[in-house]
């Protein structure tokens, strides 16, 4: 079928709309008439080649839709499911059957090498054949995934503002409630008050820490922090020694924190930050990195870990229900994150993203 696509020529290109071939879905997979789309800034990563995505490709990868159509061996949807697409696992590997399908052995191949679990594309141009991203591509009008792709959700909820939850929104909450799992009362500080970081400050208060500190050098996101539940907020623009404000503020340094940002000297003092033993949970995705620390205070001698956390450290089929039950509470209202953009200006909200105008630029359809 015809599709209308955000398509990628060539590293750095701005998003061109271009009519698209997309193949019938297979067996396993589903066709999901797309309603709205999350832009992330591994989108833009992997546009700019920081990711090797082979170009062309269509990128997005938290759509959310409506299902239009189901292969002959799809079981857990029907067409009308309003669904959530995430990241890809097959469900048949160590990792996937250990409950990790965040580090499934396909996760880098259908993620990011721009095909799908038969190692094909479903996408084509002129006989060209376009690359997928994250086993969806759903800066497209419809996009074809495998059901392990898909998440069923409430069809009472706005299903326009829940394609961030297959991404960034379970990264930041599942950093806290998956990884940390912090303990009551206990401190965290969130370095970077993105979307990512505002719903690590979200979950963070849901699982009852006592201190919570958002770091960001702009000033609205702090606001936005404090109207979220930090506790106290940091502008690094303003303060001259970030750690020592933390401590300061903790008395012995906090018991977690969490690095959003992929700036190495920040992931510095979210190390340096923590009292013994603490964590830190660094989520950002980057390219090669060195991190300036002094191991025998930042780590060994202190006891202190750095680990790194993919997705959230979320199964989606199970988590984002729970994050979807948790939003129609009321806890956890990301509707205050996001800003709506229509598809014909996805440029702009790419834009908007990069200079901060928007924590969560969403295209409708």
């Amino acid at each position: 079928m015809k599709i209308k696509a955000a398509v990628t020529h060539y590293q750095g290109q701005e998003f061109v709309f271009e009519e698209v071939e997309l193949a019938e879905p297979k067996e396993s997979e589903i066709l999901v008439k797309m309603v709205a789309c999350g832009i992330c800034h591994t989108d833009a990563v992997a546009r700019d080649q920081g990711l090797p995505v082979p170009l062309p490709a269509v990128f997005g990868h938290e759509g959310a839709g409506i299902v239009e159509k189901v292969g002959s061996a799809v079981q857990s949807f029907k067409p009308g499911d309003h669904v959530v697409l995430s990241f890809f696992s097959c469900g048949k590997c160590e990792a996937c059957l250990s409950g990790y399908p965040y580090i499934c052995d396909q996760y880098d191949q259908v993620n990011f090498t721009g095909v799908y679990k038969d190692n094909t594309k479903r996408l084509s141009q002129n006989g060209e054949k376009i690359s997928t991203f994250f086993g969806q591509s759903s800066f497209a009008t419809y996009a074809v995934s495998d059901e392990r792709n898909a998440v069923k959700i409430d069809d009472d909820v706005d299903l326009a503002l829940m394609g961030p939850l297959g991404c960034g929104i379970q990264t930041g909450a599942g950093a806290v409630f998956n990884k940390l799992r912090p303990k009551a009362n206990s401190s965290l500080v969130v370095f970077g008050c993105g979307c990512v970081g505002l719903c690590a400050v979200m979950a963070a208060k849901v699982a009852g820490c006592g201190q919570i500190i958002g770091v960001d050098a702009v000033p609205s996101r702090l606001e936005l922090a404090k109207e979220l539940g930090a506790t106290h907020v940091i502008n690094g623009k303003e303060v001259n020694d970030i750690v020592a404000e933390i401590m300061k503020i903790t008395g012995k340094g906090a018991d977690y924190s969490i690095e959003t940002t992929a700036v190495p000297a920040l992931t510095s003092q979210a190390l340096y930050c923590l009292k013994l033993l603490g964590t830190c949970v660094t989520v950002a995705s980057t390219g090669e990195e060195e991190i300036p620390i002094k191991l025998q205070y930042a780590l060994m001698g202190v006891g202190k870990t750095l680990v790194g956390c993919v997705e959230g450290e979320s199964i989606p089929q199970v988590f984002i229900p729970q994050l979807v039950r948790l939003y129609k509470e009321g806890k956890f209202p990301i509707d205050k994150l996001v800003k709506f953009y229509s598809f014909e200006d996805i440029n702009k909200a790419f834009e908007d993203s990069h200079n901060g105008v928007a924590i969560k630029p969403i295209i409708k359809f």
